[in-house]
C-alpha cells in the first residue's frame, strides 16, 4: 500500500471542492425529490391506481409498490456501482438521473385504473422499478463522489450534504404538496393535481443531466484508473470477485445500516400516514408538521457531519444506537395517542435529532471502509440490500400490523432493529482516521 501526499488545500482547491459538492448535491436533490414524490402524494393517487376498499387498504397497496421499488435498489447499487468503479463517478451519476427522469415521466403520464384497468398499476410498478434502479445507483455513486472530492479533514462535513439533499428532495415534494393543497381542491388533487409533482420531477431531472456533465471527475478515481490501465487490475475494478475480498467491511455496512434505515423511513415517510390515520391529526396539519421537522433535520446534517470530523464517527453512531433503542417505543406510543399538533411536532423532531447520529455520517463511514477501486460497489450493494429488505418494507410492515390490530408491535420492531445496529457500533473501530480515502492498494 502506497501512502499518497495530500494535495495542498489552497483557496482554488477549496473553491473547486465546493463547486463539485454543490453540483453533485443539486443532482442528488432532484433524484430524491423524484423518489419521495411518490410517498408524499400517495394519499392522493392511491385510489386512482387501486380503486375500492378503505383508505388503509389503498395505502397498503401503494406501500407494497413502494417496497417493490426498493427491491430494485440492490440491482441499481450493483450495476451503477460497478459502472462507477469502471467508467467513472460522473458518468454513473448522469446515467442514474436519466433513468429517474423517465420513471417520473411514466408515472405522470399513466392513466388511472378507470381508464386502462389493470395496466395502470402494472405501469406504476414498472416506473417504480426504474426509479428504484436509479436511486440504488445514485446513493452509492454520490456517497463515493462526495467523499472523494471533499477536502481532507472536512469529509464528514461535505459528505453530510448527501442527506441534506436527500431530505431536501423530500422537503421539495412536501413543499409542492402544500402549494398545490392551497391552490386546488381535494377533488382536483385526487383527479389530476398529483401528476404535477411527477412532471416537475421529470423536467428537473433532465436539467440535472446537463449540469452533471460539467462536474470534475474524482481525482481518486482518475489516479486509480490511470495506474490500473487496461490490464488485469482494470478488470478487477468494481467486480463482485473483488468485493468479496472485504467480508468484514460488507458485514459492517449491513449492520450499521439496518437500524438507521428502518428509523429514517419510519419517521421521514411513514409518519405522514401514521399521524393522519392513527393520531387523527388533519392531513394539511400533518404535512406542515413533517415539513418543518424535516427542514430542521436537514439543517442538522452538516452540523453533525462537522462534529464527526472533530470527535469521530463512532460517537455519533453510539448516540443514535443508545437513544434510538431506549426512546423509540415511548416516542411512537405517545405520538399515536396525542391529538396536539405541537406535541406531535416536538416528538417527531426529537426522533429525527436521534436519527441524525446515523444519517449525517453514514455515507462517509461506508466510504472510509473501502479502497477506491471497489468503493462505489462496496458502499452501494450491501447498503442497498439492507435498505431494500428493512427500509423499504418498514411502511408495509407498519400498515399490515395496523390492519391486523397490532400497531404497537411495529414500535418494538423499530427499536429492535436499532438495537442490532447498536451492537455493531459497539464493536466497530473508528473510521474517521482511516487512510482508505488517502491510500490505494497496489
Amino acid at each position: 500500500m502506497t501512502t499518497r501526499i495530500p494535495t495542498p488545500v489552497t483557496r482554488e482547491v477549496e473553491r473547486r471542492v465546493v463547486g463539485n459538492v454543490l453540483r453533485g448535491s443539486i443532482g442528488n436533490l432532484v433524484e430524491w425529490y423524484d423518489w419521495y414524490a411518490y410517498s408524499a402524494f400517495t394519499i392522493y393517487f392511491a385510489k386512482a391506481f387501486f380503486p375500492g376498499g378503505d383508505a388503509t387498504a389503498q395505502f397498503l397497496n401503494t406501500a407494497a409498490v413502494f417496497a417493490v421499488g426498493f427491491l430494485m435498489r440492490p440491482l441499481g447499487g450493483w450495476l451503477l456501482g460497478r459502472f462507477a468503479d469502471r467508467f467513472g463517478r460522473r458518468s454513473a451519476l448522469v446515467l442514474s438521473v436519466s433513468m429517474m427522469a423517465f420513471g417520473s415521466l411514466l408515472i405522470a403520464a399513466t392513466p388511472g385504473y378507470a381508464a386502462i384497468g389493470v395496466a395502470a398499476p402494472i405501469l406504476l410498478v414498472l416506473a417504480r422499478l426504474l426509479q428504484g434502479l436509479s436511486v440504488g445507483g445514485e446513493y452509492s455513486t454520490s456517497a463515493t463522489y462526495l467523499s472523494e472530492v471533499a477536502t481532507p479533514g472536512k469529509r464528514g462535513f461535505y459528505s453530510s450534504f448527501q442527506y441534506v439533499t436527500l431530505v431536501g428532495g423530500q422537503l421539495l415534494a412536501l413543499g409542492l404538496q402544500l402549494i398545490l393543497q392551497s391552490l386546488l381542491t381535494e377533488a382536483q388533487m385526487g383527479d389530476w393535481g398529483w401528476r404535477i409533482a411527477f412532471v416537475v420531477g421529470a423536467v428537473a431531472a433532465v436539467v440535472v443531466m446537463a449540469l452533471r456533465r460539467t462536474m470534475d471527475e474524482s481525482a481518486s478515481y482518475e489516479r486509480v484508473a490511470a495506474e490500473s490501465g487496461s490490464g488485469k487490475q482494470a478488470g478487477e475494478r468494481g467486480t463482485l470477485r473483488t468485493l468479496v475480498k472485504y467480508p468484514k467491511e460488507i458485514a459492517l455496512v449491513v449492520g450499521l445500516t439496518l437500524g438507521g434505515t428502518v428509523a429514517f423511513y419510519t419517521y421521514a415517510t411513514y409518519t405522514q400516514k401514521f399521524l393522519e390515520n392513527t393520531a387523527d391529526i388533519p392531513r394539511r396539519t400533518v404535512t406542515w408538521i413533517l415539513f418543518i421537522a424535516l427542514l430542521v433535520f436537514a439543517l442538522l446534517q452538516p452540523v453533525a457531519g462537522r462534529l464527526s470530523d472533530r470527535i469521530g464517527r463512532r460517537k455519533l453512531l453510539m448516540f443514535f444506537g443508545i437513544a434510538g433503542t431506549v426512546l423509540t417505543v415511548p416516542i411512537m406510543t405517545t405520538m399515536a395517542h396525542t391529538k396536539q399538533p405541537v406535541l406531535a411536532f416536538l416528538l417527531l423532531l426529537g426522533a429525527l435529532v436521534i436519527v441524525t447520529g446515523y444519517t449525517s455520517i453514514n455515507a462517509i463511514v461506508k466510504a472510509e471502509l473501502f479502497p477506491t477501486r471497489i468503493r462505489a460497489l462496496g458502499v452501494g450493494l450491501p447498503y442497498a440490500l439492507t435498505v431494500a429488505i428493512f427500509g423499504g418494507t418498514a411502511e408495509l410492515i407498519a400498515q399490515a400490523l395496523k390492519k391486523a390490530g397490532h400497531e404497537s408491535l411495529f414500535f418494538w420492531y423499530v427499536a429492535g432493529c436499532i438495537l442490532v445496529s447498536l451492537v455493531v457500533y459497539g464493536t466497530m473501530r473508528e473510521t474517521s482516521r482511516s487512510s482508505a480515502l488517502e491510500q490505494d492498494e497496489d
